[in-house]
């Protein structure tokens, strides 16, 4: 630790009184224990197609993988997914939304309305993959989102809240 470092927190801790303490305690017994999402799995039926789908279609990049497992992870720089092949692609049952538990699908916000737009484009245009609805008000709007399957049948809903809309 630098000089400069070590006199800052000395300078830091002396400041803290123990009232200063206690209330930063309270803070952090109020907040939840939980921050917020690491990373989201799921198992698919083809590990290359959806892989693909991430990174040529959502423009996300390879984050690794393991070959014997198999799976691929893939990342949009604020969203880690881990994409794990099933033993038995052929024989795997595809989740039903309305019968399985399970997660029922994953939304992904976009920058904007344009952005949203270009989208929908691609995905129309993919071979393997299913628009449910195309891009709507989500409820009385301004939120506009859209839900689709891509090629493993995984539920991706796009989605560009209110606030991001001019």
């Amino acid at each position: 630790m630098t000089q400069y470092k070590m006199s800052f927190f000395l300078v830091c801790a002396a400041m803290m009184t123990p009232v200063h303490a206690q209330e930063v305690k309270q803070e952090k017994e109020s907040e939840a224990a939980t921050l917020g999402v690491n990373h989201v799995g799921f198992a698919v039926k083809d590990l290359d197609a959806t892989a693909a789908f991430f990174v040529e279609t959502l423009g996300w990049s390879p984050a690794g993988g393991r070959p014997d497992y198999p799976a691929k992870f893939v990342t949009n720089g604020n969203i880690f997914v881990t994409l794990w092949r099933v033993n038995d692609p052929e024989n795997a049952v595809a989740f039903d939304r309305k019968n399985n538990v399970g997660l029922h699908h994953m939304a992904i916000t976009v920058r904007d309305l344009d952005a949203l737009n270009a989208l929908h484009e691609k995905f129309k245009a993919h071979d393997g993959v299913i628009v449910e609805f195309a891009p709507e008000f989500l409820g009385n709007g301004p939120t506009t989102h859209m839900i689709i399957r891509e090629p493993s049948g995984l539920r991706l809903e796009f989605i560009v809240p209110a606030n991001r809309i001019k």
